[in-house]
């Protein structure tokens, strides 16, 4: 580890050197800076795995430079070395962003590297969770977009004939408006059956729904909607509970969104099928019975 060590010119750093150099368990390789000033300097220009800072009241105040280094967004980890009770200073030193407190008389060098290292550890975690946390929050971002893209696409194709006329100036190449999102024109217990469909759909998949949605596609059929005013309501329902989503993952919900759109698609057609079929068979007038 490269470490500064920031303290006075009455105690400078060949003592911690020579305790450092005798521990063989450890490679730390130490760097001394004599004052604020010049401790300061030297952590805005360079970088160390880890800081020590001798707390030597009346002419360095450890609590004071930690205080003012972290607001300026310093993140490296930072251990006050003292010689007042551990008891006192720990909390003192917690409170202005530092992490840990050593009391030099009582402590051995091995504990010293361990508290240091342990710091550097957890800092070093810190910063892997705030990497992580961005790429989710961007993997997120993408899959909403792609979401709202997808969505976008499935309205244009239903809803044809209602884009808006180009704005004038526009060329032929230029792409013609999206209609504003709209209430799904037909019965309203059609949305809100579909509503709660997609939602059991989403959270348990079809493999329990097969019975609802073929009584879905008979209401659909009995009531004459097509297929494409069906995808209709199907885009309208989707869009709604992507809207309820937020900040949250949408993937899922495409995903299982267009499964349940295909199987009810598949159920219309059947039914619509039975009923063509059911239309050309010539009706029969059937014996009664004794009658034959």
């Amino acid at each position: 580890m490269r470490v500064l060590y920031i303290t006075t010119p009455e105690r400078t750093g060949g003592w911690l050197a020579e305790a450092f150099a005798a521990d063989s368990a450890s490679e730390v390789l130490l760097e001394e800076a004599v004052g604020m000033a010049a401790g300061l300097a030297r952590l805005r220009d360079e970088a160390f795995d880890a800081v020590l800072v001798g707390h030597e009241p009346g002419e360095l105040d450890a609590l004071e430079l930690i205080e003012g280094y972290r607001a300026g967004g310093a993140e490296e980890p930072i251990i006050v070395l003292g010689a007042q009770n551990e008891q006192e200073m720990t909390p003192l030193c917690y409170e202005v962003g530092a992490d840990g407190y050593v009391c030099v008389p009582a402590a051995t060098t091995r504990n010293l590297i361990w508290v240091v290292a342990r710091a550097v550890q957890r800092h070093d975690l810190v910063r892997q969770n705030q990497r992580f946390h961005q790429a989710e929050q961007a993997r997120l971002q993408r899959e909403q977009e792609e979401g709202r893209r997808l969505l976008g696409e499935q309205r244009a194709l239903v809803e044809p004939s209602e884009a808006g006329p180009a704005e004038p100036g526009a060329g032929p190449d230029a792409p013609a408006a999206l209609p504003p999102p709209q209430i799904f024109p037909w019965r309203a217990d059609f949305v809100a059956h579909y509503r709660e469909l997609l939602r059991v759909h989403v959270i348990m998949g079809s493999g329990n729904l097969a019975a609802e949605l073929q009584r879905l596609a008979e209401l659909l059929v009995a009531a004459g909607l097509t297929a494409q005013q069906t995808l209709q309501l199907h885009v309208e329902v989707v869009e709604e509970l992507v809207r309820g989503l937020g900040a949250r993952s949408t993937r899922h919900v495409m995903t299982r969104a267009d499964l349940l759109v295909l199987e009810v698609m598949m159920n219309l057609a059947e039914g619509y099928r039975r009923r063509y079929a059911d239309g050309t068979r010539p009706a029969v007038q059937r014996c009664l019975p004794g009658l034959d």
